[in-house]
């Protein structure tokens, strides 16, 4: 149940403030409409962080099935993504960004410090990879935390579009 007063479902709460939800929105639309990182490293971060916030909408949200499945968004894509780490389904760059995502959710400043991950963050990305997986992951852990703590949208199903552009 929501914490506002506003009916529960995804965008209402927005409603309170639209022109400041005019920024969120065109920050969503860069997201899924300019990101330049492949499908699956997208997906893979935006599902840690996911899980990290507890927001159900976040963590049930899927590509619609057309074209999802092919480039590798499965079950088992989904299945495993607390235990990115050891699964073997996914790519250095994948869990590289699980890593990311991870670091930025749950212990920034400690991320910020480890030389280890930065120098392997540094090997399989390049910087303007690595400022699309900084933005999308701004936009991911701070409307997941926001819908999660006013309680909005929890039980809502989203069907995700995304306009994938990937690097030459």
């Amino acid at each position: 149940m929501p914490r506002i007063d506003v009916p529960d479902d995804l965008g209402s709460w927005m409603g309170l403030q639209p022109q400041m939800a005019e920024g969120l929105i065109a920050l969503s639309d860069v997201v899924y409409g300019k990101s330049r990182l492949p499908q699956r490293v997208h997906e893979l971060a935006r599902m840690r962080i996911a899980l990290a916030n507890e927001c159900e909408v976040c963590r049930n949200a899927r590509y619609a099935r057309d074209g999802a499945e092919a480039d590798g968004l499965d079950a088992d894509f989904y299945a495993h993504v607390a235990d990115w780490r050891q699964w073997p389904g996914y790519s250095t760059r994948e869990k590289l960004a699980a890593e990311y995502a991870e670091g930025i959710a749950l212990d920034h400043v400690g991320m910020r410090e480890d030389a280890d991950f930065w120098r392997r963050l540094r090997a399989g990305f390049n910087d303007a990879e690595i400022v699309d997986l900084a933005i999308c992951c701004a936009l991911w852990l701070g409307t997941g935390r926001t819908m999660r703590a006013l309680d909005v949208g929890q039980s809502c199903a989203l069907t995700l579009a995304r306009k994938h552009v990937e690097l030459a």
